[in-house]
């Protein structure tokens, strides 16, 4: 079972549930965080089965779970039952970078929401109001569409 007093815990959940239509659920032991009409994007691992850490399990895209696993082994591990499937499980309590963790975190909500609450992510979260700093743009920005009939300078 997670302890409700953790502070990175309470971290972890105060950034996924800044994320438009999430939703907490306790299952196996452990918080769950799920997208409404979506799927679960990230899971807490308090010791689970023994694993020795405080860390938390998100869902990835292709590659993202090998990058940050070989870019640093003590903070990032494959973890059990979802890593065949490319989550990355992420320490929390050790060396945690919140900036780094709230862009998994929301990579994992874009891959389990629907459609319609993709855009409305909010680009900062809620890593920016609790430290102080700028969050570094996840992705590109969009491109604007060209309107019918008008033409526009290239």
């Amino acid at each position: 079972m997670y302890d409700d007093s953790n502070p990175a815990i309470e971290r972890l959940r105060e950034i996924c549930l800044a994320l438009p239509a999430v939703f907490e659920k306790e299952a196996w032991g452990e918080c769950t965080f799920r997208v409404t009409g979506g799927s679960m994007f990230a899971m807490t691992d308090n010791n689970h089965h023994s694993s020795g850490h405080v860390a938390v399990w998100v869902k990835a895209p292709a590659m993202v779970q090998e990058i940050l696993v070989g870019s640093d082994p003590k903070r990032f591990f494959v973890p059990p039952y979802m890593g065949k499937q490319g989550w990355v499980g992420v320490r929390i309590d050790y060396r945690v970078k919140w900036d780094q963790l709230a862009a998994i975190l929301k990579d994992g909500f874009l891959m389990s929401a629907p459609k319609k609450s993709r855009g409305r992510a909010p680009a900062g979260l809620a890593v920016a109001a609790s430290t102080g700093s700028t969050p570094k743009r996840s992705s590109k920005p969009a491109r604007r569409k060209k309107s019918p009939g008008i033409r526009q300078k290239t």
